[in-house]
């Protein structure tokens, strides 16, 4: 790892403290799925309804990502994550008020989308690009992604046990404190920034030159997917266990249980990214889900076949992370690696909007989740199908300036 503009600033502290910030971060977006069912029979709302509002929050995350990581590539990560934590804690407070749909959408979407955008992956992945040697830029990729695991897996629980002793609006309150703490970490992320590759390119020039890139199109297309799983899953898998006759807490366990397994999921997609194809790893990935998904809908539902394939689908959650992101910074370089992974990242948030709305919306009209599953399988064949052509070589560009 190569040094930073500011000596206490060390590759090794930037990464720890990019690690804490999406623990937090991730760790409380991730508790949406254990309010669903006590804000929709307090207030009387549809799953659809709710649905709505946590599948505008990623549209949202998605469309403000691209420029959350302009920002942060031109004036630094620090002051990019103290403004969006302040809206992410803002957006749960007022989520705890909300009366009606419509309040529920302004805070739990809008608010809380555009803190996520500016506290997570592309802002957090760029600064740690940036500050970490190529051959181990994907093991650090890895790392700071399961950060992001060790927060589902370890916040869930207390977000569940809030809800259980404080009820559903003082747990929200609670988890604002918890997410607060981003704000003093950001002063460990506001690095000045290395001379690399493409150092001369507008941000207009960069993205055209990625927009003309087919790779860049199939990783935009199979992060779509990855967001469509993530969140159906992430969202619904409660209340479809809920619905089968099982406790709030196995449901509750399920999602812990995914976030634990892709704690040594993402180690493991970082480590083996820097010793093997990227690309290939990620056909891998969406393949392997498909499987897992098939499995889970055929076999007998009981407690066991739910926390084996939340493990399952754990190890495969986000492995995805380090492989796309080194992928964009491997192609395309370092200049604008939070721009460019906030641009393919918008794929994702552009899945998880449908993911998680249409997951209700079917439940509303079916009254199961079945067709959901199914669309999920065939999503992941598409995913891997895109991923097999993506070209790793780094453009002309690079090469020359190497």
């Amino acid at each position: 790892m190569t040094p930073t503009n500011t000596s206490w600033r060390t590759p090794t502290l930037i990464l720890i403290a990019g690690c804490i910030i999406l623990t937090l971060s991730m760790g409380v977006r991730h508790t949406a799925g254990l309010f669903l069912q006590p804000m929709s029979a307090d207030h009387g709302w549809t799953r659809e309804t709710f649905s709505f509002a946590f599948a505008l929050q990623n549209l949202v995350w998605g469309l403000g990502s691209p420029f959350a990581g302009a920002i942060a590539d031109r004036y630094g990560a620090g002051r990019t994550l103290l403004v969006a934590a302040s809206l992410y804690v803002l957006g749960l407070v007022l989520m705890s008020l909300a009366p009606t749909p419509l309040t529920l959408d302004l805070s739990a979407g809008l608010l809380i989308g555009l803190g996520l955008s500016g506290t997570t992956f592309p802002v957090i992945m760029g600064v740690i690009g940036r500050h970490t040697t190529p051959e181990k830029r994907s093991l650090a990729l890895g790392i700071a992604s399961a950060g992001g695991s060790f927060g589902q897996f370890a916040v869930l629980p207390i977000g569940q046990m809030m809800i259980a002793t404080y009820g559903w609006q003082s747990a929200l309150v609670l988890l604002a404190c918890g997410v607060g703490l981003i704000a003093p970490l950001a002063y460990a992320m506001a690095d000045g920034h290395k001379p690399s590759a493409g150092a001369g390119q507008s941000v207009l020039e960069a993205l055209h030159e990625a927009s003309r890139e087919r790779s860049f199109h199939y990783l935009f297309w199979g992060y779509f997917v990855c967001g469509f799983q993530t969140a159906f899953i992430m969202l619904h898998l409660p209340s479809y266990l809920v619905d089968a006759g099982m406790s709030a807490n196995i449901g509750m366990t399920a999602v812990a249980l995914i976030g634990l397994f892709n704690i040594f999921g993402s180690f493991y997609f970082g480590w083996a990214g820097g010793r093997s194809s990227k690309k290939n790893l990620l056909v891998w990935i969406y393949g392997l889900r498909a499987v897992a998904i098939l499995v889970f809908m055929l076999v007998p539902l009981s407690t066991a076949a739910a926390w084996l394939f939340a493990a399952v689908i754990g190890i495969l959650w986000l492995g995805t992370v380090p492989l796309t992101n080194g992928l964009i910074a491997q192609i395309f370089g370092l200049r604008y690696m939070s721009m460019l992974t906030g641009v393919v990242f918008l794929g994702h948030q552009l899945g998880s909007f449908l993911g998680a709305w249409l997951g209700g919306r079917i439940f509303d009209e079916t009254g199961s989740y079945d067709l959901a599953w199914t669309i999920s399988i065939g999503l992941s064949v598409l995913a891997a199908i895109c991923s097999w052509p993506v070209n790793e070589k780094p453009l002309a560009r690079l090469a020359a300036a190497t």
